[in-house]
């Protein structure tokens, strides 16, 4: 590992593959989707209609949602069912509050540029769904995805060389579910969650030598934005946990000074918790008007989750978005974790903790599955563990060859491999050639693979270049029929 100092966070230079990774970013602009669609409806609603309309009446967002999220929630008429009505009043949001927050510099240069454009004689409506403000979304969403692919990055380079490193980002990227909630539905949540999970391990991770009191409020509020965009992140704590542990026990071993620092551990303990509960108002507050009471979140009750049978198979290869089967990837990153917390079992054991802590949550969720997801999109926010682990794998399977250099092509192509199947699956699930929720048929899946995707791959990204209103109608049709065709729980 080559040393590296803590204490204080200088500027670092971009790196060759750092300047790699932002060229492939900006290649990939032209893939964003600007649409607001599904559960992206409920985290949108949260920016658009404070800026907009000044206030937490999503009835116009609601309103304009595509068919499906629109007609479970307004009657023949356009009106909110009453069904979804709280008992404040308001119409039923439980989404979370983070991703509008993290909008908010995007959005609000959105608004800017059309009222000044509308005061020139412009006609775009400025009402937070016309054009500008869905590219600023997307934008934004994109952004913050690249910036957890590159402080994950940041983070394996300190333990591994820095072509493993960039390989596992690009394979992440890739090769998992996250580009599918960073291009084709930027709305959603989870390209924001691994940008703030990054953000966390990251500043944990440069901190944790020598972390000063002011360096332990920072932290404390990227925890408050970490749990803002996504309630699960709450398992990433588990990397605090795992550090209190071992510096209390070594508090304690010293007779002399051990509680007197066991003192001082607990007071910044206490001043990091206070600063997460401030942070958090943002959530309690929408909660309190939504809801009356800043506690409910408006998901199910976490009384009836499946604590006592956890879905811990079936999360991982069910058929119905298990991660390991839609996402190979991901069971070699998880491996390399394993190696990563036998080798620096400082750094590792935290990070396996917290990535096995998020699982088993997962597990006892009673939609593990994540109803419409490509693959299970709740592990999503643990891309920046994943990048860390298949790096450090990477590494660990290069010490086989004669050199690195000759461990190179080979796992440049099996990773290869793993996007372009990938891809081609996200390609069925996006157009609906396998049903977005639920089991698939892996027969079937596998010859599309083979037989369909190539022969309809072509005309479907020049539709989805230069004709993309008409394609996503096409697809929200699609879903709709299939929707229909599901029988009844």
């Amino acid at each position: 590992m080559r040393p590296h100092s803590v204490t204080t966070l200088e500027p670092k230079r971009w790196r060759k593959s750092e300047r790699w990774l932002l060229l492939l970013f900006f290649l990939s602009l032209p893939l964003l989707n600007p649409w607001v669609r599904g559960d992206g409806v409920g985290y949108y609603a949260f920016a658009r209609a404070p800026l907009i309309e000044h206030s937490l009446n999503f009835q116009h967002d609601y309103q304009s949602a595509n068919i499906s999220f629109r007609d479970a929630r307004l009657d023949q008429n356009g009106i909110p069912k009453t069904v979804f009505r709280t008992s404040t009043g308001h119409l039923d949001n439980h989404f979370t509050v983070g991703p509008a927050i993290l909008w908010a510099p995007f959005l609000l240069t959105a608004h800017a540029g059309v009222l000044l454009a509308r005061a020139t004689g412009s006609h775009v409506p400025a009402d937070g769904f016309s054009a500008p403000y869905r590219i600023a979304m997307a934008f934004g969403t994109a952004l913050y995805g690249f910036l957890g692919i590159l402080l994950a990055a940041r983070i394996a380079h300190k333990y591994v060389d820095e072509r493993w490193a960039f390989l596992a980002a690009i394979s992440v990227l890739w090769a998992s579910s996250l580009p599918v909630y960073i291009y084709f539905n930027p709305s959603w949540s989870h390209a924001h969650s691994a940008f703030a999970v990054a953000l966390f391990l990251w500043y944990w991770h440069e901190t944790r030598d020598n972390r000063t009191t002011w360096q332990g409020c920072v932290l404390a509020a990227i925890a408050g934005l970490m749990l803002n965009v996504y309630y699960a992140n709450a398992m990433m704590l588990v990397v605090l946990a795992v550090e209190a542990i071992r510096e209390y026990r070594a508090a304690f071993r010293d007779p002399k000074l051990g509680p007197k620092t066991a003192t001082q551990l607990f007071t910044r303990h206490m001043l990091f918790a206070a600063i997460v509960a401030t942070c958090l108002l943002p959530t309690l507050v929408t909660r309190y008007i939504i809801y009356g009471n800043p506690f409910e979140s408006g998901y199910i009750s976490i009384r009836n989750w499946a604590w006592g049978s956890p879905y811990f198979l079936s999360v991982l290869f069910s058929s119905n978005h298990g991660l390991f089967v839609w996402t190979p990837v991901t069971l070699l990153a998880v491996v390399g974790l394993f190696i990563f917390w036998r080798r620096e079992p400082r750094v590792g054991a935290a990070f396996l903790a917290a990535t096995l802590a998020f699982y088993v949550f997962i597990a006892c969720y009673p939609d593990w599955a994540g109803i419409s997801s490509y693959g299970n999109r709740f592990f999503v926010s643990l891309s920046g563990l994943f990048i860390v682990g298949l790096s450090v794998l990477l590494q660990r399977v290069a010490g086989l060859f004669r050199s690195p250099r000759a461990a190179l092509p080979v796992s440049s192509a099996l990773l290869a491999c793993l996007i372009l199947w990938n891809m081609a699956f996200m390609f069925q699930w996006g157009t609906h050639l396998v049903p977005a929720r639920g089991p698939i048929s892996w027969s079937e899946m596998i010859h599309n693979q083979f037989f369909v995707v190539p022969r309809e791959i072509s005309a479907k990204l020049h539709n989805y270049l230069f004709h993309r209103a008409n394609l996503m109608q096409q697809i929200e049709q699609r879903d709709i029929e299939q929707m229909n065709k599901r029988p009844d729980p």
